[in-house]
């Protein structure tokens, strides 16, 4: 996928596969994983955000319009992750949804203290799963109104 040509709406940032894969059809289901790029770790995740590595060519100008990130990945955690997009002038209104199986308690306190806009526990079951995806990004690309 050439990513410096196409605008990106959605951001996801997961590493388990299954759970990547459960997402993007999730979104298709509702027509809404057209403009959708999968990386699989948080300093992959961070290139892209900032056009840096892999993603040097990228237009800064095109950011996502929502960033679905997992907190337990390899390289680079969610945690850090949200905390860079969130100190950054050029990133810190981009709407980012945790969505994550971690309950504890210092990851929900953390991601609200850095500005999380939402926190979601991915409901085991797949239906559960389905039915939270859709909804939520009916509710970000669609419903909400965001800064341009």
């Amino acid at each position: 996928m050439n990513n410096n040509e196409i605008e990106i709406e959605v951001l996801l940032v997961e590493d388990n596969v299954h759970d990547a894969e459960l997402t993007i059809r999730s979104l298709k289901k509702v027509n809404l994983a057209n403009k959708l790029f999968h990386v699989k770790d948080g300093a992959e995740a961070l290139d892209f955000i900032f056009a840096k590595g892999d993603f040097a060519g990228r237009n800064m100008g095109s950011r996502p319009k929502l960033i679905l990130l997992d907190i337990k990945m390899p390289k680079i955690d969610g945690i850090e992750v949200l905390r860079q997009i969130k100190l950054n002038e050029a990133t810190k209104t981009i709407p980012v949804v945790m969505m994550t199986s971690s309950k504890e308690e210092q990851d929900i306190i953390s991601s609200y203290n850095l500005g999380v806009n939402s926190y979601v526990v991915k409901p085991v079951e797949f239906e559960g799963f389905v039915k939270a995806v859709c909804e939520l990004g009916l509710y970000w690309l669609i419903t909400n109104q965001q800064i341009q």
